[in-house]
């Protein structure tokens, strides 16, 4: 993927993803908040014990606990947090990554922060949240803004701000977080250097 590429694709996509995501992700809140009986209280619902990021779970073989927590979150701050933080980055990366960049990245990159913070949780910890994710698009947007000789700041900042809010409050996982991040910075550059060796239109072959 190169300047071009990004550019066309602001042009070119609308977000589509970021709200189905979003749908998704309330759509699960809701039941959540409908099988506890409480809004706030959400995590006593069935669907927790079943989809949450528990590591003895895990090793018992129940290893979508991967997948489905990223689309748990513990009452309605933790779900807005996580929505507005996702239609912030995600609205205008979708357009420069494109619809299957984008959705790569969001789902690598919490499978990336779910895998990490499986190696560094206690054993019965549970874990749940689309932070991961959101982790990864922040990535995702530094190599673009770089890629687009645009300025990183802003980037970095939001970057900076949420991992000292990640090390400052209490039962955030810090570790989910650096492996969201990590992995939407690398499978974004790996995208962007492999759609910089494809060949041009009527160039060699």
């Amino acid at each position: 993927m190169t300047c071009a590429d990004c550019q066309t694709g602001v042009t070119r996509y609308r977000p589509l993803v970021v709200p189905a995501l979003i749908a998704v992700n309330t759509a699960i809140y809701a039941l959540t908040a409908a099988q506890a009986g409480s809004v706030a209280d959400n995590s006593r619902a069935g669907l927790f014990e079943s989809w949450s990021l528990v590591t003895d779970q895990v090793a018992r073989g129940e290893w979508w606990r991967l997948v489905t927590s990223g689309f748990l979150h513990f009452g309605p701050i933790h779900l807005a947090f996580n929505m507005i933080a996702l239609w912030v980055i995600g609205k205008d990366l979708e357009r420069l990554l494109g619809r299957p960049r984008f959705l790569a990245v969001y789902g690598v990159g919490l499978l990336g922060g779910s895998v990490a913070a499986l190696c560094f949780s206690p054993p019965h910890a549970e874990t749940a949240g689309a932070s991961g994710a959101v982790f990864a698009l922040m990535g995702g947007l530094t190599v673009v803004l770089r890629e687009l000789n645009l300025s990183v700041r802003p980037a970095l900042a939001m970057i900076a701000i949420n991992l000292v809010i990640s090390v400052t409050v209490p039962n955030i996982s810090l570790a989910g977080h650096l492996g969201g991040l990590l992995t939407g910075l690398v499978l974004t550059a790996l995208m962007i250097r492999h759609a910089r060796r494809r060949p041009q239109p009527g160039g060699p072959r």
